[in-house]
């Protein structure tokens, strides 16, 4: 079947990352520190050219299904523009967070690289910006201490409004982090953060924001209560079926417009090599792709039926 979707010069906003329907359904590949720690774990080589050649072969195997594949600037970019692996019609978002982060006494600091800006993704041939930054709203500031949540919050406002003025859409991820000292949270608790993460960056008006699962149709409900521009939701290396789950409930109950997800299509090719890793990730890898295209199938909401934010 001939592919249908609408060249990246014909659309626009949100557009350019998603499915002709206004949904979306992007492969994350943009993984790098994490990525040569699974290829450690199974001896694999951890090497630039593993890297480049890992992200070729996932982005050739899944971009056909995909309305966007998210790759790292360093490895993806270059590799699969040189080996010509991106399907036609496939947008490419690009990561801007610099891959070692800042820390305060183990915690997380949000950081902006300068550089690294809604022009520069565009001259690398990217349709659109992703942002990674860690957020724990709950985290009581101490006498002398910088505010670690005002901190993302400027660094995410700066990165929208350099994306709206560029019009280059801007999609922001946020992820929660362990306090010093805590050993977890429980399931209750990890809701409420992650929705009031949501309510917090909301306030920045970026073009899309990517969520972790909030963990049940209740808490799915109040992000999409939370929230005035469309939401997507990541894998973080779910189990299939878990996953394909929270995919239903995150659209059906949260209004969530499709997601982006990576570990849980490609996590076993990481000790595999040549023909039969890219077997896999024609096989199986693939499948799992397709089945999540079924199962947000008539539940992801259009991303501009969503209220609109910056850069629409």
């Amino acid at each position: 079947m001939a592919d249908t979707r609408p060249t990246t010069s014909s659309r626009a906003g949100l557009g350019s990352v998603a499915r002709p329907d206004g949904t979306l359904a992007i492969v994350a590949m943009d993984q790098r520190n994490t990525l040569r720690r699974m290829l450690a774990a199974v001896d694999r080589p951890t090497g630039p050219d593993e890297m480049r050649a890992f992200k070729v072969d996932v982005t050739e195997a899944l971009s056909p299904a995909a309305s966007a594949v998210l790759l790292d600037p360093e490895f993806g970019v270059p590799a699969v523009r040189e080996a010509g692996a991106m399907a036609p019609g496939c947008a490419t978002l690009v990561a801007v967070e610099p891959s070692e982060r800042d820390t305060w006494q183990g915690e997380p600091r949000a950081r902006r690289d300068p550089e690294r800006t809604a022009a520069w993704v565009t001259e690398m041939g990217g349709d659109a910006v992703k942002l990674l930054v860690q957020l724990r709203p709950d985290r009581v500031r101490g006498p002398g201490e910088p505010d670690l949540v005002e901190e993302v919050v400027t660094v995410v406002r700066a990165v929208v409004e350099d994306c709206a003025a560029a019009g280059v859409p801007s999609v922001v991820e946020t992820l929660l982090y362990a306090l010093p000292g805590e050993e977890g949270l429980d399931p209750g608790r990890r809701s409420e953060l992650i929705v009031e993460s949501a309510r917090i960056l909301t306030e920045t008006q970026p073009d899309l924001l990517k969520l972790e699962y909030p963990g049940d149709a209740a808490a799915c409900r109040a992000v999409g209560a939370a929230v005035t521009v469309p939401w997507a939701m990541l894998s973080a290396g779910m189990p299939l079926g878990e996953f394909l789950d929270a995919v239903r409930t995150s659209c059906d109950e949260g209004g969530a417009s499709g997601f982006i997800a990576g570990r849980v299509y490609w996590k076993e090719a990481v000790a595999l090599a040549g023909a039969e890793r890219r077997a896999f990730l024609a096989g199986p890898a693939r499948e799992r792709l397709e089945q999540s295209l079924a199962a947000m199938e008539g539940r992801a909401r259009p991303w501009a039926s969503v209220q609109s934010g910056s850069g629409r």
